[in-house]
């Protein structure tokens, strides 16, 4: 014990029965021991309180950043899995649209190839032109053929 706690429990031992304690009562000076005994139980006690509620501060100190670091990996993990799995399916979706396009393309081509080859030995003076226009949209392709007289 240090001086200054040594003065606090002669000063409380004094307060307790000033006026008795000179004459060296037992009663006194065992109600003296008993009030010092209980001071110094509560100060050991406040110390062990504070010294918890201040290990305790620094260790919730030290785990909501970590909580919050832990969070934000998880929310990055879950946007990172949702975003591969949208990339995903919107390359799939290309993909599919451009194979129904060609598809489409490839019928058109095939049709044009067959008219071309009706009317590639159909020799006659009076023959019309033919003048095609295309038109392309998301969903289907077509192919419109005018037959033209001279």
């Amino acid at each position: 014990m240090n001086s200054l706690t040594k003065k606090k429990m002669v000063f409380v031992a004094m307060a307790v029965c000033r006026s008795e304690f000179s004459k060296g009562s037992t009663k006194c000076k065992a109600k003296a021991a008993t009030q010092l005994q209980a001071w110094w139980r509560g100060t050991l006690v406040r110390r062990t309180l504070l010294r918890s509620a201040l290990s305790a501060w620094i260790i919730q100190c030290w785990w909501r950043p970590t909580l919050w670091r832990i969070a934000e990996k998880r929310r990055r993990k879950v946007l990172i899995d949702f975003s591969s799995k949208e990339r995903a399916v919107v390359k799939l979706q290309s993909l599919i649209r451009m194979w129904r396009v060609h598809w489409r393309y490839c019928q058109v081509l095939n049709a044009i190839y067959i008219i071309q080859g009706h009317w590639q030995y159909h020799n006659c003076q009076s023959c019309s032109l033919l003048r095609g226009h295309c038109v392309i949209t998301a969903t289907h392709l077509q192919f419109h053929i005018e037959i033209i007289d001279h």
